[in-house]
């Protein structure tokens, strides 16, 4: 029966790693509500198993106005992914309090609104999974990230938080924390330098694929992760384990 296929909402996904962890739902079987500010979401397909919702995860009567309509179509939620963010690339105190605002806005408060829409609908099926995307900004400081590592660190926080108090409903929470990712926006701010150096500096050497995330992603939302909850899991070539001092190890040959 239709009715019993499971559902996911996914945030930011008119592209990037939003859209692959889309496409891996899809490809499993699930229907999907894709939920984007981004014009681009309006020329995916509508069908049975894709409904694309144009709306601003930091906007409450948005994203309230998005669930009820997800759930007239769908009738259920099973996994909740809030991938959407946006982030300000300058030094501390050149960022405006406006800019740090609205990262904040988005990345954080958007995660806790799609939430609050979502756990009622989850609970009405018995339970589900929300997976937020966190980063490894949020897990280690870094230069031009002061809005969007703290908004991670704090997302981190919020997940934990979730976990804790969604158990009770059947609901799991947990976080994926990207890498250095090949994103369309990865690609036209990173250098030449700022790659190299990247490569230097994860243990395996380049890069993240969009769908390795996606993998990751659908793992956490699945019955193979049934006993994981509050966790928050680096993907991320082994850029978090590696402290300092790579690129010289390897300069000098030293395993």
């Amino acid at each position: 029966m239709p009715q019993a296929r499971k559902t996911a909402v996914v945030t930011g996904a008119a592209r990037g790693i939003g859209r692959a962890t889309a496409d891996r739902f899809i490809a499993a079987g699930w229907r999907v509500a894709l939920l984007d500010i981004d014009l681009a979401i309006e020329a995916a397909p509508e069908s049975d198993s894709v409904f694309p919702i144009r709306g601003d995860v930091s906007n409450e009567a948005a994203v309230h106005a998005a669930f009820a309509r997800i759930a007239a179509k769908f009738g259920r939620l099973d996994a909740l992914v809030n991938n959407a963010g946006i982030a300000v690339f300058k030094p501390l105190l050149e960022t405006s309090f406006v800019e740090w605002q609205r990262v904040l806005e988005v990345n954080l408060g958007g995660a806790f609104l799609c939430a609050l829409s979502a756990v009622p609908l989850m609970r009405q099926g018995g339970g589900g999974a929300i997976v937020n995307i966190t980063s490894i900004s949020g897990l280690r400081a870094s230069t031009l990230r002061v809005a969007y590592g703290t908004s991670k660190a704090a997302l981190a926080q919020l997940t934990r938080q979730m976990a804790v108090e969604f158990a009770q409903y059947g609901i799991r929470a947990n976080a994926v924390a990207p890498g250095p990712v090949d994103t369309a926006m990865a690609k036209a701010v990173h250098s030449p330098d700022i790659r190299a150096a990247y490569h230097d500096a994860i243990p395996l050497g380049r890069y993240g694929l969009e769908q390795e995330l996606a993998e990751a992603i659908f793992f956490l939302c699945g019955e193979g992760a049934s006993y994981i909850t509050g966790q928050e899991l680096a993907v991320d070539g082994g850029f978090e384990a590696t402290g300092i001092g790579l690129p010289t190890l390897r300069q000098e040959g030293t395993a």
